[in-house]
């Protein structure tokens, strides 16, 4: 079976709440627990790149994800991330997608953390799961490109906008 690699960027699914200073915090990543109890059987390859809230996100972090999808040696690559500046990034990997040679990239997130419950974090992990089809010869594989899954759809990643007024990723 192929490799899924994730590539964890912080966000709002990986924050928890810091009880001595009421803050959310970065402790650690939430991604173990998650594949846990998920009970996946794929082969998955994590990789920590950053702990960061999207609206601290600069484009030299935009290049360091770049670069490590470029230097990947798998295929599928899901990348875990704020939902703030998803767009942003996606759309900077977008720019770059002629170095990406035959990968299918899919961004996800969460609007509530793993850790507080409640979270859309496992919906949204499970949708981006099943578009990223390891199988070329399966009926339906994923197609090549850079793109966004939250809210139980699959967005491109030049197509999509998050609406802060209903606090949902909706189509241009």
């Amino acid at each position: 079976m192929i490799t899924l690699h994730i590539l964890i960027t912080g966000g709002t699914l990986d924050k928890d709440y810091d009880e001595i200073s009421g803050a959310l915090t970065f402790p650690q990543t939430h991604l173990p627990q998650i594949l846990s109890q998920a009970r996946t059987t794929r082969p998955i390859e994590l990789t920590e790149l950053m702990h960061k809230d999207s609206l601290e996100m600069t484009n030299a972090d935009r290049e360091h994800i770049l670069n490590t999808c470029i230097h990947s040696p798998h295929r599928h690559i899901l990348i875990t991330h704020g939902t703030d500046t998803m767009v942003e990034t996606a759309q900077y990997i977008m720019n770059n997608q002629l170095k990406l040679k035959e990968k299918t990239i899919v961004l996800t997130g969460a609007m509530r953390p793993f850790a507080l419950g409640q979270s859309d974090a496992l919906f949204n992990l499970g949708t981006a799961f099943g578009f990223l089809n390891p199988d070329k010869n399966a009926k339906f594989p994923s197609p090549e490109g850079i793109f966004i899954a939250m809210n139980g759809q699959i967005f491109s990643g030049d197509e999509v906008k998050k609406n802060r007024k209903k606090g949902i990723f909706e189509s241009l």
